[in-house]
């Protein structure tokens, strides 16, 4: 396993790195503790360590104080047995002399495949000279368990498939402001686009089809390695069934009772603690969200009904049965992962006529943001409903301004000395901020 070992570490040194996009967040590192990114599969992570590792080496860190390691490589499927020590050992047998003299900078992709990985990364930053940086595809990295089992020592940072600004970088176009008529219609083309492939980074460019099968692919992979694999599942075509009617119904409320309903009108014997925890493991893979209903009571935000939304709205499209979704679901969708992208507290509120607001946005600062989503406010009764619901909640909560999100309309709606802004879905994901700002 050792010999396998270096073999992995030069094969990584000797080979140029495939840097890709420069994502649109920079990760902050602190002395003395792990860099830890987390985030759905092939969100981008490991292209994001390569933009690390060649921001060390144009800082002067030369190529052999990179420790590199994908825990995926299947040539390491007996270093369970072995123990992750192996891999210290491995390093240090190829360059001894840098062992306490040198900095190491320690890069292990996915490591949560390997059991015991929280205690190796404690002992050798505990035990050794070196920055270690960590990917995963749970969200259990965050945790509190595992925070205890480091002792403090790892710093989490999430990492989503590409927002749209960054998708914009990809096709290098600038929508910086001012924005005259050309610019504005090369953003509002590419967001059309954007609309159709989504975010993940591997099928921006690529055919209709082929975005399909890889979406469908991602699909199976987070199912059954993210989720029955990993959790040990005796019933994986239960946890299929039920991801199969999440995406189905994106952006749409959901209860514990009526989805072990559903299983067992499939024939599965799934009682609701095991629905619980399959639900609890959609998120924990970054894959499918829970909203909870924004109250001031834990126990009734969490006893209503909740929304679902999934990482990325063009991935729904590839994997749904099609028969349910329309156009303002997925529109809801994506503006969910952008608030999602950049705030964790985000809910659905409930006014006290029972009128809806799709988000409510709890913000660092204390703030809150209301926003509806609407593909159109053509219709009068639409119009009046979506404006009578952010009526009522801002009155509620005594906030000044919300917004609603649609598809192509722009406008502000002054009332009760209130303001209601109105901006297509382009101009909105533009206005957001960075993930570092």
């Amino acid at each position: 396993m050792i010999d396998t070992i270096k073999t992995l570490i030069l094969d990584f040194q000797q080979h140029g790195l495939d840097t890709g996009v420069p994502r649109r967040f920079r990760i902050e590192t602190v002395p003395g503790k792990a860099t830890v990114c987390i985030g759905v599969r092939r969100s981008g992570k490991s292209t994001y360590m390569c933009q690390l590792i060649q921001r060390l080496l144009d800082s002067g860190v030369p190529c052999r104080n990179i420790l590199y390691v994908n825990f995926f490589d299947d040539r390491l499927h007996n270093l369970r047995s072995q123990g992750l020590g192996v891999i210290v050992e491995a390093y240090f047998s190829l360059y001894p002399e840098k062992k306490d003299t040198e900095t190491v900078y320690c890069f292990f992709d996915e490591i949560q495949c390997v059991p015991g990985w929280e205690t190796f990364v404690e002992r050798i930053m505990r035990t050794e000279q070196c920055q270690v940086y960590i990917t995963g595809s749970s969200a259990k990295m965050l945790s509190k368990e595992i925070a205890t089992q480091m002792r403090g020592r790892a710093l989490s940072w999430e990492i989503f498939p590409f927002s749209f600004k960054e998708y914009l970088d990809y096709r290098e176009i600038d929508a910086s402001y001012p924005m005259p008529t050309k610019k504005r219609l090369l953003t509002q083309k590419a967001f059309a686009d954007f609309w159709q492939t989504g975010g993940f980074p591997e099928v921006v460019g690529i055919d209709q089809r082929l975005r399909t099968r890889i979406h469908q692919e991602y699909f199976h992979a987070v199912l059954f390695r993210d989720v029955v694999e990993r959790h040990g599942v005796s019933h994986p075509r239960a946890v299929v069934d039920l991801a199969h009617w999440l995406v189905d119904n994106a952006a749409s409320l959901y209860s514990i009772n009526g989805l072990t309903g559903f299983l067992k009108s499939l024939g599965h014997k799934a009682p609701k603690s095991a629905v619980s925890s399959y639900l609890e493991w959609f998120e924990d893979a970054y894959f499918l969200f829970s909203v909870r209903l924004f109250d001031a009571s834990l126990s009734r935000s969490k006893s209503n009904p909740k929304k679902v939304y999934c990482v990325d709205h063009a991935f729904i499209n590839s994997v749904s049965s099609g028969i349910l979704l329309n156009s303002g679901h997925l529109l809801e969708n994506l503006v969910f992962t952008a608030l999602r992208r950049l705030w964790p507290d985000i809910f659905y509120y409930r006014t006290g006529s029972s009128r809806e607001v799709d988000f409510i946005v709890q913000m660092q600062d204390s703030s809150r943001m209301l926003i509806q989503v609407c593909e159109s406010l053509a219709d009068p009764q639409t119009r009046k409903r979506e404006i009578t619901a952010l009526r009522e909640a801002m009155g509620e909560l005594k906030l000044e301004r919300s917004m609603i999100v649609t598809r192509n309309e722009a406008e502000q709606i002054d009332i009760d000395n209130r303001c209601i802004e109105v901006l297509p879905i382009w101009r909105f994901l533009l206005s957001l901020p960075d993930a570092q700002e």
